[in-house]
């Protein structure tokens, strides 16, 4: 890495303010849709199970949408020797867009089955990205992968120029892509498949499901640095804080709610002299 120093356009502070105020009403929508829509959807002892991490994610995304705002004078650039030989592949824009739906229904799908299974996966999630957020803030990073022109002109480079005007090449490090699809991996493969009702699914339903969120994973991870998304010190950061989040969570059985459920202790009968 080598430190460079980027100069940004200062940017008037009421626009500043208008976009704070933004950020902060659209996760207010945000949730007042929720309240109209998710009792129609899941049970009110999963809603309140789900509440939580709900509120996080909306003061995650909140916080993300700020630091993306604030214009920072000094970056560190992040590159490596690896970043050059990796192709521009504008079609691998699929799986990586496909990470929004992935996340969200393994965490959905958890809470439905095993919520036990969910706050372990919940836990690494918010572990996770709330170490991104605090390294933003204390660590600005960029990277200048990015082409400068499209090199066809088709669906996908055209999907990939969306997405580059709607996401900056800024607050890199780790790939929360990566980590994340790393947890959802994780949590598949570290479930017994057994639901809270004690049913317990076959051997080919837990071995498609498993292959399933692993191979996509897989594509998503590749995809962050094939479209240029991510620096390859990026995809290796969020592996190894991955690895620490995994042990703690499926090793030392650390969840912020919802721990393991222990059957209660039967007193032994006491027996007529």
């Amino acid at each position: 890495m080598v430190r460079y120093i980027i100069r940004k356009r200062k940017v008037e502070k009421n626009n500043t303010n208008n976009n704070t105020n933004t950020a902060v009403s659209g996760a207010g929508r945000v949730l007042s849709a929720g309240k109209r829509f998710l009792p129609e959807i899941l049970p009110p002892e999963k809603i309140k199970v789900l509440t939580p991490m709900i509120c996080y994610m909306l003061a995650y995304m909140v916080s993300f949408m700020l630091i993306e705002q604030w214009n920072r004078l000094h970056y560190t650039v992040i590159h490596t020797v690896v970043d050059d030989v990796i192709p521009f592949v504008p079609v691998f824009v699929i799986p990586y867009l496909l990470w929004f739906p992935y996340v969200t229904c393994a965490i959905l799908f958890l809470l439905m089955v095993n919520e036990e299974a969910y706050h372990k996966l919940c836990t690494v999630l918010a572990i996770g990205m709330t170490v991104f957020i605090i390294v933003s803030v204390v660590f600005p990073n960029i990277h200048l992968l990015r082409p400068e022109t499209m090199p066809v002109d088709n669906v996908f480079t055209r999907m990939v120029g969306m997405l580059y005007l709607a996401d900056t090449p800024t607050n890199l490090t780790p790939s929360i892509h990566v980590f994340n699809s790393l947890a959802v991996v994780a949590a598949m493969w570290q479930w017994n498949w057994k639901t809270d009702t004690g049913k317990l699914y076959s051997a080919r339903v837990r071995g498609f499901w498993r292959a399933v969120t692993t191979v996509l994973g897989l594509l998503i991870t590749l995809s962050t640095m094939f479209i240029k998304q991510h620096s390859f010190s990026d995809v290796v950061i969020a592996f190894a804080f991955f690895l620490f989040t995994y042990i703690l969570v499926y090793r030392f059985e650390f969840t912020f709610i919802g721990g393991r459920r222990r059957a209660p202790a039967l007193r032994p009968l006491r027996t007529q002299q």
